[in-house]
């Protein structure tokens, strides 16, 4: 679409198996494309599992990764004791029965600004590991749970660390008051296993409304196309 190399930065990394609702990215280009043609012919390259919704001129000073400032994440779980079957790749599976208020209970010793380094990976290269949750929920309806989390920023495996101990709490392995001493602990060897990749989703990117950035349920500004 531009005609020359072009380098993208996203607002965040995945691992493999994970999936995003939502993903902002930047580049830089002195082509000249209409918003609808950034998009539209965009989409004409992409795989199928890939769709860019939107496109708009963003100031020099707006960086995808460094200008945001929450994210969410969900984490997807399907509590049943069969196996999903056309789910099996976007959700997690737990056969045994999770309370999910206990679940939810817990999760609230999270919340604020600490140390989150039982909930790190051992090759994450975050220089701290001081993050600020500013929210966390487990909801249940029927036999699917969503463990949703809203931070500054997240440490590798974080969000599937969190998840991984909290499916402990809600199967009664651990009992609530045991995520709030993981946390004090600074262990990640402490920890519970780390939750399968395919529960998580990238859901929301949020920046200073000095950019403009729409948000996942506003319309786009490509006519035709809506957010998330």
């Amino acid at each position: 679409m531009a005609d020359h190399p072009v380098p993208v930065t996203a607002a965040g990394r995945t691992d493999a198996g994970v999936h995003a609702l939502m993903q902002v990215a930047h580049f830089d280009s002195a082509a000249v494309r209409t918003t609808r043609s950034w998009t539209l012919g965009a989409n004409t390259e992409l795989p199928a599992e890939v769709t860019v919704l939107w496109a708009q001129s963003v100031p020099d000073t707006f960086h995808a990764r460094y200008s945001a400032v929450s994210r969410t994440y969900i984490y997807r779980i399907v509590n049943q004791p069969c196996r999903p079957a056309l789910l099996r790749r976007q959700v997690c599976w737990v056969r045994r029965p999770l309370d999910a208020q206990a679940m939810h209970s817990a999760a609230q010793a999270l919340v604020g600004e600490h140390d989150f380094s039982s909930f790190r990976a051992a090759e994450c290269q975050s220089p701290t590991a001081l993050r600020r949750v500013t929210h966390i929920a487990v909801e249940r309806a029927g036999a699917d749970l969503a463990v949703t989390v809203r931070a500054n920023a997240f440490l590798h495996h974080m969000v599937r660390n969190i998840a991984g101990a909290l499916i402990a709490v809600g199967t009664g392995d651990r009992p609530p008051l045991w995520i709030a001493e993981l946390l004090r602990a600074r262990d990640r060897r402490l920890g519970a296993v780390t939750a399968s990749p395919q529960g998580l989703y990238l859901a929301r990117v949020e920046y200073p409304d000095e950019f403009g950035i729409p948000p996942p349920d506003v319309p786009a500004p490509c006519p035709g196309l809506r957010g998330v």
